[in-house]
C-alpha cells in the first residue's frame, strides 16, 4: 500500500508524561527524510495546540503546532456548526481558548463557590481532572436531566501517566448518560471527524493513511473503521490482557499490526 501519511496519538505513543518515547524523534526523522506527510491527533484538553507542539520540542519531539489536531479543535468546529452563538459551560483543567475562536466559554473554574450558575446553552466536557468536582457535576448533572446539550471533547475512558493510569471523561459521562437518560456527544476519537480531518489536512486519502495509538478501540480500530491501517503500540495505556480479550473474539476486527513502540515504524513501513 502507498504510504501517503501517518497519523500519530501522542499521549503514551510519542511521551508519557511528557517524556519522550525511545525512538520517537528517531521514527519522526525517518518519516521526514522520506517526505512522508505526517500528523498528530490527540484527546489532550489541558493544554492547546501552541503548548503541546512547544512541549514535543522541549521533549526532542520537533512539531509544529498547526500539524497538531486537539480534541478543543474539532469541538469547537462542532459547536460553531451546530450551536452558533452558544454560551456554553466548560469543565475543563487548562485554559483552551485559543484553540477555540468564535465560541463563548464559561469556565467552571471561575465558579467556587455554592451559587449554581446561570444555565447554559451547552455544556462542554473537557478532559477530566481537578475540575471535575462533586459540585460542579451535579450542576451538569442537572442540567443534562434538563435537556441541556451536553458535548464531550472524547470519550476515553483512562490516559496513562508516568505514576499509573487516570480515569478520564468517558467514565463521567457514561454515568450521566445512564441517570439522566439524556445521550451526550463526544467529537474527539474515537469518532470519525478527527481521522478525517487529519487526512484532510494533509489532503491524503484515509485508505492511504496509517495511524498509529496506544489505544485499541479509540486510536487504532476507529481509524481502521474509516479505512486507514492501523499500528498498536505496546507503549503507554496498552495493556496485554485487553489485546488478548479481544484477540479471542473471532468476530472482532482486529488491529493491522502490534509493534512494540513506535521506535519499530520505519521497519514496519519498510524504511
Amino acid at each position: 500500500m502507498a504510504i501517503g501519511g501517518v497519523l500519530f496519538d501522542i499521549d503514551g505513543v510519542l511521551v508519557t508524561s511528557w517524556r519522550p518515547i525511545d525512538g520517537a524523534a528517531e521514527t519522526l526523522r525517518a518519516l521526514e527524510a522520506r517526505q512522508i506527510a505526517r500528523s498528530f491527533l490527540t484527546n489532550t484538553t489541558t493544554r492547546t495546540r501552541q503548548q503541546i507542539a512547544e512541549l514535543l520540542c522541549a521533549a526532542g519531539i520537533d512539531v509544529a503546532p498547526d500539524e497538531v489536531v486537539t480534541a478543543a479543535v474539532l469541538t469547537a468546529d462542532y459547536v460553531r456548526d451546530r450551536y452558533p452563538g452558544a454560551r456554553c459551560f466548560l469543565v475543563n483543567n487548562g485554559q483552551i481558548g485559543s484553540d477555540m475562536p468564535g465560541v463563548d466559554l464559561v469556565y467552571a473554574a471561575d465558579f467556587a463557590g455554592p451559587q449554581q450558575p446561570d444555565t447554559p446553552d451547552v455544556v462542554l466536557l473537557g478532559g477530566a481532572g481537578p475540575d471535575y468536582t462533586h459540585l460542579t457535576l451535579s450542576w451538569v448533572y442537572d442540567w443534562m436531566a434538563r435537556g441541556v446539550p451536553v458535548v464531550a471533547m472524547h470519550r476515553s475512558n483512562a490516559w496513562n501517566t508516568a505514576d499509573g493510569l487516570r480515569v478520564d471523561t468517558g467514565l463521567y459521562l457514561a454515568g450521566l448518560e445512564q441517570t439522566t437518560g439524556y445521550q451526550g456527544t463526544a467529537v474527539g476519537k474515537p469518532a470519525p471527524a478527527g481521522f478525517l480531518a487529519a487526512a484532510a489536512r494533509l489532503g491524503v486519502e484515509p485508505e492511504e493513511m496509517y495511524m498509529v495509538g496506544d489505544d485499541l478501540n479509540n486510536d487504532v480500530l476507529a481509524a481502521q473503521v474509516v479505512g486507514m491501517t492501523g499500528v498498536l503500540v505496546r507503549t503507554g495505556k496498552f495493556r496485554q490482557d485487553t489485546l488478548d480479550r479481544w484477540a479471542a473474539d473471532e468476530f472482532a476486527m482486529q488491529p493491522n499490526y502490534v509493534v512494540d513502540s513506535v521506535a519499530d515504524l520505519p521497519e514496519l513501513l519498510g524504511l
